[in-house]
């Protein structure tokens, strides 16, 4: 085995000159070519802050992963990835430390061992987490995106920007769930995880780590399959308390656990058009994993009870002493064994029995136990929701009324106005004009005789002038004719006269 190891551990020094992680700049939209990692090429809205910096995990001149990591807290945010075949066991833990975290100038433009950043990056370990900081600690190193869950490409995952401390007992419970939710029900309930978007963060408690490394509160996993016509999105939250199974939630819960509530994915990983059928299915596998862990942590807690026929053994009638035993005494000895086996056989029965039922017991106990704070926390919350909205609609009903009675005011207004408008333009046209408006009536009925009166004399005196005039013209006409008459008989008598 020791030859393998270091084998293993001189492919990993080999490989470790072509694992690079590109910081992408703030300036940046998103993770650059690591956008692939996201649903839609859109990563999660809300989560990216001034203390946190976006990296593109790269490997063999691939991208692998993205992780957004906070250089206050010194852990990751999240890691974002795509669904591969889970990889085999026995990768050597060989942390990796990001130098132009600590020093933006440093000519190491990709991940590199610890030892070999000391010497030529600055302030190395002023806004990352170093290896030395879980020496002599409780916590261990533990990857937020699990080795377990990537191909063969291992290497990538032991970067320090992955890792956050992690007690050994929690970190084998996420990376156990982990690896049994992918291989059972989210790969294959995903297409064999062709169409499967992957991220997995931490949420910082208040406790740190040689008060430089911020201990999870609790580690979440969110899972999107964007088969077309066979999508789903599930969550997932595993507390750092002892006791604490991993627990199934869904991705709108989970970002309400999360600071900042951000947005996960894009349009919620098309809600509109996911499978209920396969998220059941999938919550069918997550009970099964439940009761597994359950059952593990259980059998865990009863093993200092074990071995009670080692005490009760000691209990036991010895049997009689074969020297000095006379006839009588083997007699009874032989009837008394049978008796004395039957005995040990029923006190071994009922110590499992009595065993096998308080182990019962106590699994049922717990389980109800579990299932009541479930349901009181459920009930609670939609309690809560229930109330929230009724105070929000009972709190904006005086708002509306006010709103509508000052409607009304303006219109009685704006009515009363109108009406002082008018009554100040009647107010304001002289009385004089009144005065003939309203005698104007009387004035045009009084007159209608004396305008009939003028038209019939105006027609009359054109008659009158029409026959002075015919007269007039007749008359003139017979003076003339007359005049000529009386010239030509003037004549007619003067030559006659000369004739004479």
């Amino acid at each position: 085995m020791r030859p393998a190891r270091w084998l293993a551990l001189g492919s990993l020094l080999a490989l470790a000159g072509l694992l690079e992680g590109r910081l992408v700049g703030e300036e940046e939209a998103g993770f650059g070519e690591c956008d692939r990692f996201f649903y839609a090429g859109t990563p999660p809205a809300g989560l990216a802050a001034e203390p946190h910096v976006k990296i593109c995990q790269r490997f063999e001149g691939a991208e692998r992963f993205a992780t957004l990591y906070s250089r206050r807290d010194r852990i990751p945010v999240y890691s974002a990835f795509r669904a591969a075949r889970p990889a085999a066991a026995g990768a050597e833990p060989r942390w990796l430390v990001e130098p132009q975290i600590d020093d933006p100038t440093s000519h190491l433009e990709e991940a590199s061992d610890e030892a070999d950043a000391v010497t030529s990056v600055n302030s190395l370990g002023s806004q990352q987490a170093l290896s030395t900081d879980y020496l002599d600690s409780d916590e261990q190193s533990g990857q937020v995106y699990p080795v377990s869950l990537s191909d063969d490409f291992q290497v990538a995952t032991f970067a320090l920007t992955n890792a956050a401390p992690m007690a050994p007992s929690f970190r084998e419970r996420w990376y156990r769930d982990l690896r049994s939710l992918m291989e059972r029900a989210l790969t294959p309930q995903c297409g064999g995880g062709a169409d499967l978007y992957i991220l997995a963060g931490a949420v910082p408690s208040r406790r740190k780590v040689k008060d430089r490394v911020a201990i999870p509160a609790f580690v979440w996993l969110a899972a999107c399959c964007a088969t077309p016509g066979a999508g789903w999105a599930m969550g997932f939250v595993q507390h750092a308390r002892d006791g604490d199974i991993i627990e199934d939630v869904m991705v709108p819960e989970l970002e309400k656990l999360l600071p900042s509530s951000p947005r996960l994915f894009q349009d919620n990983c098309g809600e509109a058009q996911q499978d209920t059928e396969r998220m059941k299915k999938i919550l069918e596998v997550v009970n099964q994993v439940q009761d597994e862990e359950r059952t593990a942590q259980t059998k865990e807690d009863a093993r200092p009870l074990s071995g009670p026929q080692g005490e009760g053994s000691a209990l036991l009638p010895r049997e009689p002493a074969e020297e000095g035993r006379g006839l009588l005494g083997k007699l009874m000895g032989l009837l008394a064994t049978p008796v004395i086996k039957l005995f040990q056989l029923f006190y071994y029965i009922a110590v499992g029995v009595l065993k096998n039922i308080m182990y019962v017991l106590w699994f049922v106990t717990k389980q109800v136990c579990n299932g009541i704070e479930s349901c009181l926390y459920r009930l609670g919350s939609a309690t809560i929701s229930y109330f929230l909205a009724i105070g929000e609609e009972l709190a904006s009903i005086p708002w509306k009324v006010l709103k509508v009675t000052v409607k009304i005011i303006r219109a009685v207004l704006r009515i009363l106005c109108c009406l002082l408008k008018a009554v100040c333009r009647i107010l304001g046209i002289p009385v004089r004009v009144l005065v003939d408006v309203a005698t104007f009536p009387m004035h045009t009925i009084g007159a209608v005789p004396l305008v009939c009166k003028d038209i019939a004399m105006g027609l009359g005196g054109t008659l009158s002038l029409l026959f002075d005039a015919a007269f007039g013209t007749m008359g003139s006409l017979f003076q003339v004719i007359f005049s000529i008459c009386k010239r030509i008989g003037y004549r007619v008598t003067f030559d006659n006269s000369g004739e004479l």
